[in-house]
């Protein structure tokens, strides 16, 4: 049997166009990425988005319109430079944006700042700062106990007054770079994350491959939390996340909890 060339035009206009369609109508066919953190599934805030599942791959929009808090609001508190659309960076480029930074400014702040600023519970998993425009933003929403108040005003950082600038159009694989933004002083009493010793065994800002390596991780170990061949032993993991798009604050936890492991052997 011969097919005309309209019947078959028909034809292939129904395969194609009708697959689309029934597959949309089952939820199949998705054109963009959806991302959404994990809910609360117990107690008075069932069903409600848990900022503790916030991603790096995440934006800025994307916290926004999860947890309802105004893009102006995010951009003031996390010193998002004003002429790019701050709905756009990622939050793993924060990482990127404040290396410099005596202490670190990350994914596991925003994830903060969003449940103080919801008055949803939220327990640091590490050293944990903002910016001094967030915790005002954070008092002003009235939602803070005593214990989150005193917590804040010990974990505040600082950066110059001249603003970071960010490629325009901004995109997400690209790294961010600051622009004569300078560290300052956190506060006289406050500890600076980044300047552990090894001897304390904590991974921070400063601490080598080698060093976790030194504290009895096993180089398969930490080659499947990075997804890569170990790099050379004297790497900054923090540098190596920068330039491997990786988000440190997930790597980090999950290298603190192999360090812990290995001691408590």
């Amino acid at each position: 049997m011969r097919l005309s060339s309209k019947p078959l035009a028909l034809s292939i206009f129904v395969i194609l166009f009708g697959g689309i369609i029934f597959t949309t109508w089952m939820g199949w066919w998705q054109t963009e990425t959806t991302r959404e953190p994990a809910k609360y599934n117990e107690g008075e805030l069932a069903g409600q988005y848990n900022p503790a599942d916030i991603r790096g791959s995440y934006t800025f929009g994307d916290v926004s319109s999860l947890f309802e808090i105004p893009i102006s609001d995010l951009q003031t508190a996390f010193h998002l430079p004003t002429g790019s659309d701050p709905a756009a960076v990622a939050l793993k480029d924060l990482e990127s944006l404040y290396a410099e930074l005596p202490v670190e400014i990350g994914t596991a702040s925003v994830r903060m700042f969003t449940a103080y600023y919801k008055g949803l519970p939220y327990e640091p998993s590490e050293e944990t700062y903002l910016f001094a425009e967030a915790a005002e933003i954070l008092k002003q929403q009235g939602h803070l106990t005593p214990e989150q108040t005193e917590y804040l005003e010990n974990h505040i950082a600082a950066v110059a007054e001249a603003q970071p600038v960010l490629p325009d159009p901004i995109l997400n694989t690209t790294p961010l770079v600051a622009q004569e933004a300078t560290p300052q002083a956190v506060q006289e009493s406050t500890p600076q994350a980044t300047e552990h010793s090894p001897e304390e065994r904590k991974v921070a800002g400063k601490t080598t491959l080698q060093d976790v390596l030194d504290w009895g991780v096993s180089k398969e170990t930490i080659e499947t939390i990075l997804g890569n061949p170990l790099p050379p032993a004297s790497t900054v993991i923090k540098d190596y996340c920068s330039q491997k798009g990786l988000t440190f604050s997930d790597i980090k936890t999950r290298l603190q909890e192999e360090v812990d492991k290995a001691a408590s052997n």
